[in-house]
């Protein structure tokens, strides 16, 4: 894993003292979106489908700051939209890194060259590019020309300056293992300090719904990709061990949505950064009043696919700090690519989809148009 030490340990020391407090539910990263206007208009996006009234919107820095204050969680992953549209973003980055906090600025890096003078080296700072393959595949996958050859210079030069640099790589169906393969190599010549992945999640309002994997082909396309890096120990992950192990289909897990809490220009994100169906006005209710049974695979149908990071990489994490010979096993050995797969979820129990996207939004113009509406002064005497 490409993990700094550093941040191994306080990560580290934050879930031990969470174990030990007997917290059953807390953050591990915060998903903090502070717009949802972007550049590119990606056919796998369900993040930018909304009107030019909500697209608009920002959160102000000082509501950015109290909701890294409110959640507490260590890491930081500051993703949208592209938010280096966001004219106040290198105050909110400064502010988050000031509490030694982990911050991870996701950006399709049109922008970043141009933007890069705004920010400094830092333990506490990564970029994380958004590169979803080569450059037929990443330019498809984006829908634009010439995104893939940008990106790779805004890492080149990134290096160049001593940032840290990720990409974070989203896979779909049409993915070929070997030319993941060879791109993940790619990525790791230029230089890149960690790969982010993960299967694509299937947004209710994204354009394509056909190119999205379901569990079953996700287990295989993984083992398929790691075999032919030594079990994965040919490149540098900034995931855990055992996330990439149940990407394989070696572990059985449940989702945690509330590791990965989402704060937007909405407000608290219910349940999770993937699905957003309703907002809590703070973190507090947020975590007391989600029903959380409800959601997750085998439990509700928009969840059935899903093996997102954002949904289980804290359970990953979890399962390492109690069962950290086990995770040590994964490191040495690599990744399992043969042999039986762990048990799959049942999914006869789930409740059926709910199709409620509409409704905050309506909310949300309501609430942007009457704060456009002048004030009624009484009639003077």
């Amino acid at each position: 894993m490409s993990i700094p030490l550093l941040q191994k340990l306080h990560v580290g020391s934050y879930l031990i003292r969470q174990q030990l407090a007997g917290r059953k539910r807390y953050p591990v990263v915060l998903m903090l979106e502070p717009l949802f206007r972007c550049n590119l208009a990606c056919a796998g996006c369900g993040k930018i489908d909304y009107p030019d009234e909500i697209l608009n919107q920002r959160i102000p820095v000082a509501d950015a700051l109290a909701a890294v204050d409110e959640c507490g969680a260590p890491v930081v992953s500051i993703a949208g939209g592209e938010p280096l549209l966001h004219k106040e973003l290198p105050e909110i980055v400064r502010g988050i890194i000031a509490r030694r906090k982990f911050v991870y600025l996701c950006t399709n890096a049109l922008l970043m060259e141009k933007k890069m003078k705004d920010y400094q080296p830092s333990p506490y700072f990564v970029w994380s590019v958004h590169l979803d393959g080569d450059k037929d595949d990443h330019d498809k996958s984006v829908c634009q020309a010439g995104v893939y050859d940008r990106a790779v210079e805004a890492i080149k030069a990134a290096k160049e300056r001593g940032f840290r640099c990720n990409i974070n790589c989203t896979l779909f169906n049409t993915a070929e293992p070997d030319r993941v393969a060879k791109f993940f190599d790619t990525v790791m010549e230029l230089g890149v300090d960690g790969i982010t992945v993960s299967p694509g999640y299937a947004y209710e309002r994204a354009p394509d719904q056909q190119h999205f994997l379901n569990r079953s082909k996700t287990k295989q396309l993984f083992r398929d990709i790691f075999k032919l890096g030594r079990g994965g120990k040919a490149w540098s992950f900034s995931q855990s061990g055992l996330f990439l192990d149940f990407l394989a289909g070696n572990q059985e897990y449940h989702c945690t949505p509330w590791g990965n809490p989402t704060r937007t220009v909405f407000g608290w994100q219910r349940p999770c950064y993937l699905l957003g169906e309703g907002y809590a006005k703070t973190f507090k209710e947020l975590m007391e009043g989600t029903n959380w049974d409800a959601y997750g695979t085998g439990n509700y149908e928009k969840c059935a696919d899903c093996m997102v990071h954002s949904g289980y990489e804290a359970t990953a994490i979890q399962d390492t700090i109690k069962n950290p010979f086990k995770a040590l096993a994964v490191t040495m050995r690599g990744i399992r690519t043969e042999g039986e797969m762990a048990p799959e979820i049942g999914l006869e129990n789930q409740r059926p989809a709910q199709y409620v996207f509409s409704r905050h939004v309506e909310q949300k113009l309501g609430e942007i148009r009457a704060a456009k509406q002048p004030v009624k002064r009484p009639d003077a005497a």
